[in-house]
């Protein structure tokens, strides 16, 4: 079994608060709106000098809901894979009904737990620990993991309880999975790891955090990040949909590649428009997914492919594929083809492979003058990968026009073979040789000059 420990507790504890600073991180949503973590989220924890795994959960509650049942399940789920379990509760407030239902559970399955009492830095006249001695629970520790007190103690109660070797974490290609809400993104991977990893539902919203999950495909190693499904006026509206859409930036920034889904049988919407020009300022190269094939016939397949947005030279950037995340089509297309992006991405070119193909461009569409000077390119040269950066040095650099840019980036990703990665051309005045020596006159042609000033200006006299 892989050692690992799972927070658990009611809603609004500060399980997630606890969760980011024993990572030393921000991947859990922090925010005083209760029940914001819906999947498990995994993290990494120091202990003995090695990582241990972390797990974030879920508030466990009773009610009967189809979506907060999905989220105690997903918890419970954590408890059971889970060496150890930190069980957080509220030391400003008194036991409730779901604490001694946490309690009672723990008992049952016989797991190893800590009792935790949070919120430290909140005076409060609370009798939880007697209800917790009352309960046979007489050792806990007392927390505020907001303030960051007491989190060393916790720790080294952690190192003393922790019996296996602690794992590393885990290498692959890190894979972004974004799109709307309700595109199917949480379907695709559960389908595509083959367990209910991550909560599906028809309710849009319901993944917020971005959720890494380690993951082989034909022996290839990945790790898949599940993202919120982004939606239309995500700046302005609640502050939860706002967090889940930093959390998608962030996940694009980690990945190595983005497989973006949109759902076929509404068409590519404006929204996925929006989403895929994200990922393109990132410089990260992208998939287009379209999913839910399954649900469209042929001709109204053709249809979608004729509309105006589907027929622009923009989607001709980049790959498609089609898939039916419900029914496993077109997983080894995609992740085949993921490998061959990634390969390309990662290529480095010569200065001499670069410099022939800038001098065919340039030969066969002339540079436009600026001020009766024709723009002269110099030479070109390699400049690094995420995204594939070319650095051309011409005499002048500001004054390019827009359209020879474009020109000159359209021309190298064709050549290059392009398709779905991003390529970044920067545009450098190049040096003049004889900078230097310009207008320096000797000391005799100094004198000369100064004299004929002078004679110049008694002659105006």
């Amino acid at each position: 079994m892989v050692t690992s420990i799972a927070i658990i507790g009611r809603p609004n504890v500060g399980k997630s608060t606890l969760f980011n600073k024993l990572t030393n991180s921000r991947d859990a949503i922090v925010s005083d709106f209760p029940g914001l973590t819906k999947d498990r989220n995994y993290g990494y924890i120091d202990l003995k000098n090695k990582k241990t795994l972390l797990i974030d959960t879920g508030g466990i509650a009773s009610e009967k809901d189809k979506i907060i049942e999905a989220i105690s399940n997903q918890a419970w789920l954590a408890v059971e894979e889970s060496e150890l379990v930190i069980f957080l509760m509220d030391g400003s407030e008194e036991l409730n009904n779901y604490d001694y239902e946490i309690i009672s559970k723990l008992r049952k399955l016989n797991k190893r737990f800590i009792s935790v009492l949070n919120k430290l830095d909140k005076k409060s006249k609370s009798s939880i620990k007697v209800d917790l001695e009352k309960n046979g629970i007489k050792d806990f520790i007392e927390i505020s993991s907001e303030h960051s007190l007491n989190l060393n103690d916790l720790k080294s109660v952690l190192e003393k309880k922790i019996i296996h070797n602690a794992i590393e974490v885990p290498d692959g290609k890190k894979v972004a999975i974004l799109g709307r809400p309700n595109s199917g993104k949480s379907t695709f991977i559960n389908n595509l790891i083959n367990e209910d990893r991550l909560i599906v539902s028809e309710i849009a919203g319901t993944t917020i955090d971005a959720i890494s999950i380690p993951f082989e495909f034909d022996n290839e190693k990945f790790i898949l990040i599940d993202t919120a499904g982004i939606r239309k006026g995500y700046k302005y509206n609640h502050k939860v949909e706002y967090f889940s859409y930093v959390r998608a930036i962030h996940a694009i920034d980690q990945s190595d590649i983005v497989i973006l889904i949109c759902d076929i049988n509404e068409g590519v919407v404006d929204q996925d428009l929006k989403i895929l020009n994200m990922v393109v300022e990132n410089g990260k190269p992208v998939i287009l997914a379209l999913n839910k094939i399954d649900l469209i016939s042929k001709s109204e397949l053709e249809k979608k492919y004729d509309s105006k947005k589907m027929q622009s030279d923009f989607f001709d950037n980049y790959e498609r594929v089609e898939i039916s995340a419900l029914k496993g089509k077109g997983f080894k297309k995609i992740f085949n083809l993921t490998n061959k992006i990634l390969k390309k991405s990662q290529e480095t070119f010569t200065t001499s492979a670069l410099n022939k193909m800038l001098e065919k461009f340039v030969n066969a569409n002339s540079p436009p003058s600026i001020s009766g000077r024709q723009i002269k390119f110099k030479y070109v040269h390699f400049g690094g990968v995420n995204p594939t950066t070319l650095i051309i040095y011409a005499s002048q650099d500001k004054k390019i026009p827009q359209n020879y840019r474009r020109y000159l980036e359209n021309s190298f990703k064709s050549a290059l073979n392009f398709k779905s990665i991003h390529l970044k051309i920067i545009f450098r005045k190049s040096d003049n040789p004889f900078e230097s020596k310009k207008n320096q006159l000797s000391e005799r042609q100094t004198k000369k000059r100064k004299r004929l000033i002078k004679h110049i200006k008694k002659s105006k006299k």
